[in-house]
């Protein structure tokens, strides 16, 4: 990609991170490499602060350096590239919201682009889905375009033809001509494809709504599911079309669920209430429950959150629910709501006498023990509560008896 300008002198500054990634400067270690990139990162945003324009050359720089710098690391735990990845959604914005001239601008997309190409792990290929942004401008957006359009065709052409054609600017030519407000031309070009792919018919989904035509908007992302396509992107997508048509009620019942699967239980519970305010903690809590059957267990944290104690409970009892979660439950609670701290606990003691629990010791034992008790206490029903544990404690028949043991050394345990 050649563009004919005259760069503008960029400011002199000294990087800390330039002269730390230089080719292969991290061997195959990666906790180093993610060190250094975190702190260039730090470094790049103190800087815009102060100087918006230097901190973009600065990204511009640090993102040309990367790749070389680990290309000998370590990648097969993921954790690398998860920085990396983390770290260009910062930068993105940085250069994209910078205020420079076009030549210089037609500079760093040169300079980037160059970086794109010789990107062989890859490292930095989800560059080029913020290709649109980077320009800022629609004519840099469709200058960009027209240069990315004829591979992209050819490639795909030959794909249909062998399939085995491949070229990097497909994504960063879709992104440019959505930002030049190509549109029609984003579509055509994607009936050209030779399979369905999310990766780029987000961008006919992107065009769409743009263009006015909801509807078929949702219809083209519904089309986009395969085996391997990311169902909660698809469902995300979806779901932001109908919000923004002001059809929350119906966003809810067809996408909610799929579209806000996070990393725990309780994350997606949050996420779903943040997004449908008008929905109530019981009913929502309910529908969750019934998207998971056999993981009722897991949702208590969810109920807790949402002040919702005796459905936790019950919700605890269905299906093995994490000891050391119900202890502290009975732990924060036992002042509070002790009478749900106290269930919260003969529940953690129920399941570890079941014999549930990660690397579960004595103390995890004596915890949910004492946290129970000390709520019994706060509501004078210490002696039911003792007496229950002591039926529970009689009725262990696990292999190794640990639960029992440990509590029959505890004060009072033995005394009827």
């Amino acid at each position: 990609m050649n563009i004919t300008h005259i760069m503008t002198k960029p400011t002199k500054h000294k990087w800390t991170f330039s002269a730390r990634f230089r080719r292969q400067a991290f061997g195959w270690r990666s906790q180093p490499a993610i060190l250094r990139v975190n702190e260039a990162v730090t470094e790049i945003k103190a800087t815009a602060r102060q100087d918006q324009m230097l901190a973009a050359e600065g990204a511009v720089l640090f993102l040309e350096k990367l790749s070389p710098a680990l290309e000998q690391v370590d990648s097969s735990s993921g954790a690398i590239g998860t920085a990396v990845n983390n770290a260009i959604e910062t930068l993105v914005p940085i250069i994209a919201q910078a205020p420079a001239d076009e030549v210089t601008r037609g500079g760093w997309l040169e300079r980037l682009w160059k970086a794109v190409e010789e990107d062989d792990i890859p490292y930095i290929e989800i560059l080029a889905t913020s290709w649109g942004g980077l320009c800022r401008t629609p004519k840099l957006a469709s200058h960009w375009a027209d240069e990315l359009i004829d591979p992209v065709r050819i490639t795909w052409s030959e794909d249909r033809k062998t399939g085995g054609g491949y070229f990097k600017g497909t994504a960063a030519c879709l992104s440019a001509l959505c930002a030049a407000g190509r549109y029609p031309e984003v579509l055509s070009l994607l009936d050209l494809a030779p399979y369905k792919f999310w990766h780029y018919r987000q961008w006919g989904v992107k065009a769409l709504v743009a263009m006015g035509r909801q509807a078929e908007a949702l219809r083209y992302a519904e089309d986009s599911t395969g085996i391997n396509e990311p169902v909660i992107a698809i469902a995300a997508s979806c779901e932001e079309i109908l919000l923004a048509s002001g059809l929350a009620e119906e966003a809810y019942r067809r996408y909610a669920i799929a579209a806000n699967q996070k990393t725990t239980y309780l994350a997606t519970f949050r996420a779903i209430a943040r997004k449908y305010p008008h929905k109530g903690a019981r009913d929502m809590l309910a529908d969750l429950v019934a998207s998971s059957p056999g993981n009722e267990g897991k949702w208590f944290a969810a109920a807790k959150s949402a002040g919702l104690y005796s459905e936790a409970i019950d919700l605890a009892n269905r299906t093995p629910c994490d000891p050391r979660t119900l202890t502290r439950a009975a732990r924060d609670m036992k002042s509070r709501e002790p009478l749900f701290a106290v269930e919260a606990g003969m529940t953690a003691l129920r399941w570890l006498a079941a014999g549930y629990g990660y690397e579960i010791t004595s103390f995890d034992v004596r915890e949910a023990f004492h946290f129970t008790m000390e709520a019994a206490r706060h509501v004078g029903c210490d002696s039911d509560v003792l007496g229950r544990i002591r039926v529970l404690v009689e009725s262990d028949v696990s292999t190794n008896r640990m639960v029992s043991t440990i509590l029959c050394a505890e004060p009072g345990m033995l005394t009827r």
